[in-house]
């Protein structure tokens, strides 16, 4: 800083050439200017010749000062003037390790961090120092080794905000074998400003691991905000706001919005000084509150300012009736209370006008009942029981509870059961029994109840069995720790029945006295909502276990939705919690009929600040508010100026600007002809004509142009090869393919697009994505190639940890994309043309992903040859290098070798290109064709 203002000086030196200034000013005083030529008449000239001394005239006092400003400004812009410097640095010598959070909480100034961390690794590239780069929410097999800060640049570009939580313990482990083969000099960790264990045991890692200067960026002086999951009363929706600092008062504002993104409703919140935590509280009519899917803190652009709501928050409607009789004086003796007060905090309570369940059954199934509870009814009516079967069928929950009447009711006549019952029930404990009263055992990892905390005092005193069968353990949900069974359900079409084998009193077991009995119904009523779902995609199991939910509308770091993420994968029904991480990232998993909410924020959630403290040797900086600004440019542009301006002045004072009449009129006429020489302006319609008729007139193959000469060479010179091998081998002859811009051309021309990913190509703008994903949904395929495999871990899946395969998520995460998967050894593409297992290109080890097909039964899937799936898969993705595979030059010869060299991987790789064309040209066909044989046969030809 100089004299206060935020100036500095990358080369101050210099700035000691403005001491040459006076000399300057001396030798251009000396120095008159050129004299100036006037043309007289030569009698003129010699009559009035007078002998007399003359001085020269000196240069004007302005044009002397204009030319000394000229100078300063040349002398300033040599000396790296920076306007607001930030101060960063490059920690020690040696080997610079950078290590960036790149979770949701760093989302909100991204380009922020990422310019710091360009600037930091710019120093240690000035230095000659090589810089690893490590993200911590990225997988622990990233590469941690330095290298060139070119290639660290380019990752820095691929890096995306991650919408879950930093991974810092693996990142530690992987880290602690990489810091003992390379010595590191020093350290810059741009943290994401959030402190807690997790951070101080990473800090503390890093300084006593890696033992050189470290320097933590924490804080860019602003308070970060979340949004903790929400609680549902009665009466309103209660979410609570979080923050990380404290200090000041401030307030906000929460938008409810539904599925399409519609806002339905807004709450205000404020914080005063000291507070960390405040609510937000939506007082909406329960039909509205039922819409509610999102809700955001306005102007957050954070995953962890999100808060998803799914069903389980929606309030349910759950009627009860008792085959008890009512005592209005003892309603503690009523099971109905007991089921009432457990239900109050989450659902709606329909209490029938009659007791007679022929006329309490309509009521509530009319008032919309989610859940029907009966206590301790034995024995239905036909009638009655034929009106709980249809709605059960239809999707409703039937919550049945055991007593006295129903132990003694037969079990052949009641079919609104899970399991068959024996009659008369069991007692544990008391004078006549050999055994004591039962605690809980521990729920099962698929049961809907995974999770929850048993209280330990939990005792059942008597209970009615179960017949064991084949059945019985896949439809068990909670048992004794004996193994008898204490709560069992079954499906009934679209719904389900589920039986406590325990009162809903206190009669039989204390469990109604236990908060673990409210999470049971909180869970059960969730579970309600969710039978049209399970309908869908062959997804329900018996006994709920094994059903899975697929991925259906994700959030990416900055809290935007996107369809998919190649990483993600379902989630178990069960219920179980499931932390936010790159497998489940936080999002909606089901389908439009029913889905589960997983969030970045805890109930408990807390937002503690950075504390370098635990970090004895390290410096804190805060990250700059403000870019630098670089002035050398401006400068210069003044100095241009003033030396453009000296110029004129020079002519002007030599009477050079004076010009003649048939100068002017030279000038004119010359302009005159220069516009009518001039070519008549292109039309941009003539190329795209041009380029519409190359595509439609022959079949081309297509690729994505680069802008990379080497790769689009090569892509070309592989369609090409391609080309030649379809014509030789199949009935389509190609033409020579070609190049698209992704940007300018018409996409529709062409079934499939071959696109090699280049890591340091720009981004494509919003624009083109749109057009990209409208290409897709039309019918078009794209082959993205990430031509990688050689630089991913061993032992890697899915995409990350290479600058393509990150630029390619980075891509994908604005399109919208479906759920993917390697190629099934049953999926069309393995039979298109050629029989063929594996997909190699240049290199063999990646996989061939497509579109995820519906899952099919074990019974169909062993009866059908060929996978169908739906349609032509809109993407296909691998890493092997195809078009290197493909490449010939137009005699033939190969122009790459295959890794490892084998002409067997060459000649698949071939097969693999026309199964791939085959495939996007003729759809599923190839699916029913296996089957001719099969229909002959049936039909005795």
């Amino acid at each position: 800083m100089i004299a206060g203002l935020p100036l500095a000086f990358g080369a101050p030196l210099v700035l000691a050439a403005l001491v040459l200034l006076p000399a300057i000013w001396w030798l251009l005083k000396l120095t008159p200017p050129k004299p100036r030529l006037e043309s007289f008449p030569p009698t003129r000239i010699l009559a009035e010749i007078a002998r007399r001394d003359e001085q020269p005239a000196r240069s004007p006092w302005w044009l002397t000062a204009l030319r000394l400003l000229l100078a300063g400004l040349v002398i300033l812009a040599l000396a790296a003037p920076i306007w607001r410097p930030t101060g960063e640095s490059a920690p020690g010598s040696g080997p610079l390790l950078v290590v960036i959070d790149n979770d949701w909480a760093s989302a909100r100034d991204w380009e922020t961090r990422i310019d710091t961390a360009r600037r930091i690794v710019q120093l240690a590239e000035s230095a000659g120092r090589p810089v690893g780069l490590i993200a911590t929410a990225e997988p622990a097999n990233q590469e941690f080794a330095p290298t060139d800060g070119a290639a660290i640049r380019t990752r820095l570009d691929a890096l995306v905000p991650r919408p879950y939580p930093t991974n810092r313990a693996a990142i530690a482990a992987a880290l602690r074998s990489t810091a003992n083969a390379t010595e590191f000099g020093g350290v810059a960790w741009l943290s994401n400003g959030l402190g807690g264990q997790d951070a101080e045991d990473f800090g503390r890692f890093l300084e006593s691991s890696i033992q050189a200067p470290v320097t933590v960026y924490g804080s860019d002086g602003k308070a970060l905000l979340g949004l903790a999951a929400p609680v549902a009363t009665a009466d309103a929706l209660t979410l609570s706001a979080i923050r990380s600092d404290g200090a000041a008062a401030s307030s906000g504002t929460l938008v409810a919005r539904d599925m399409r993104g519609r806002s339905v409703g807004e709450a205000p919140f404020a914080f005063k000084t000291g507070d960390l935590r405040t609510d937000a509280v939506f007082n909406l009519p329960t039909e509205l509150r039922n819409e509610i899917v999102r809700v955001e803190i306005a102007g957050q652009q954070t995953a962890g300012a999100v808060q998803l709501l799914d069903d389980r928050f929606k309030r349910r409607r759950i009627g009860l009736i008792s085959g008890a009789s009512s005592d209005n004086a003892q309603p503690l003796l009523s099971p109905l209370y007991y089921i009432t007060r457990a239900v109050q905090p989450f659902a709606d309570v329909i209490e029938p006008r009659d007791a007679n369940a022929a006329l309490a059954v309509p009521q509530m199934i009319e008032a919309g009942a989610a859940v029907i509870a009966m206590a301790d009814i034995g024995t239905l009516t036909p009638d009655v029981e034929e009106k709980l079967a249809t709605w059960v069928e239809a999707g409703g929950t039937l919550l049945r509870f055991a007593g006295p009447r129903l132990a003694a009711a037969s079990a052949d006549t009641d079919t609104l059961i899970p399991v068959r019952l024996r009659e008369g029930g069991r007692v544990l404990g008391g004078s006549l029994s050999w055994s004591s009263p039962q605690p809980l055992a521990s729920f099962a990892a698929a049961s809907p109840f995974a999770g929850l905390a048993i209280a330990p005092d939990i005792e059942v005193r008597r209970q009615v069995l179960a017949e064991p069968d084949a059945n019985l353990p896949a439809r068990t949900w909670a048992a004794l720790a004996d193994g008898t069974p204490l709560v069992t359900a079954a499906p009934l079409g679209k719904g389900w029945l589920v039986l406590f084998h325990v009162t809903a009193d206190a009669s039989w077991s204390n469990l109604p006295l236990s908060g673990t009995f409210v999470e049971m119904l909180r869970r059960i009523s969730a579970f309600a909502s969710v039978p049209l779902m399970q309908d869908s995609a062959a997804k329900t199991v018996e006994g709920a276990a094994g059903a899975t939910l697929p991925p259906y509308r994700l959030l990416d770091g900055f809290g935007h939705f996107v369809s998919s993420d190649p990483m993600a994968r379902p989630l178990p029904a069960s219920g179980a919690p499931v932390d936010p991480s790159a497998e489940h990232p936080p999002g909606l998993y089901g389908s439009e009929d029913g889905f589960r909410a997983i969030n970045v924020l805890a109930p408990d959630a807390t937002l503690p600040p950075f504390d370098v403290s635990a970090m004895s040797r390290a410096e804190l900086r805060p990250y700059p508010t403000t870019a630098p600004i670089d002035l050398s440019p401006w400068l210069l542009l003044a100095a241009l100026v003033c030396l453009i301006a000296d110029a004129l002045a020079v002519l002007w004072l030599n009477g050079g600007l004076r010009m003649r009449r048939h100068a002017t009129a030279s000038v004119i006429v010359l302009l005159t002809l220069m516009h009518g020489l001039a070519p008549p302006p292109a039309h941009a319609d003539a190329a795209s004509d041009q380029f519409a008729m190359d595509a439609v007139n022959k079949s081309r193959l297509a690729y994505v142009r680069t802008g990379n000469s080497e790769i689009d060479d090569m892509s070309e010179a592989g369609l090409a090869g391609l080309s030649r091998a379809l014509s030789a081998r199949t009935a389509m002859e190609p033409d020579n393919p070609l190049g698209v811009d992704i940007e300018k051309d018409e996409l529709s021309f062409f079934p499939l697009l071959y696109w090699p990913i280049d890591p340091s190509s720009p981004m494509p703008s919003s624009q083109t994505l749109a057009k990209i994903d409208a290409y897709m949904k039309q019918g078009g395929s794209i082959l993205f190639d990430t031509r990688d495999e050689l630089e991913r871990a061993p032992g890697s899946t899915g995409f990350g940890g290479t600058p393509a395969a990150e630029r390619l998520r980075a891509m994908l995460s604005g399109l919208d994309i479906p759920p993917l998967e390697p190629v099934p050894g049953n999926h069309v593409l393995t039979k298109a043309f050629y029989l063929l297992e594996d997909f190699p290109g240049r290199y063999s080890g990646g996989q061939l992903w497509v579109e995820a097909s519906p899952p099919e039964d074990d019974a169909t899937a062993a009866q059908r040859p060929a996978r169908p799936g739906d349609g032509v898969s809109s993407i296909l993705i691998t890493e092997n290098d195809m078009a290197a595979a493909w490449a010939t030059d137009p005699d033939g010869r190969y122009l790459v070798p295959t890794v490892p060299p084998d002409p067997r991987q060459r000649e698949l790789a071939y097969r693999t290109g026309i199964n791939i064309v085959m495939y996007t040209l003729t759809g599923n066909y190839k699916a029913d064709q296996v089957h001719v044989p099969a229909l002959l046969e049936r039909l005795g030809q």
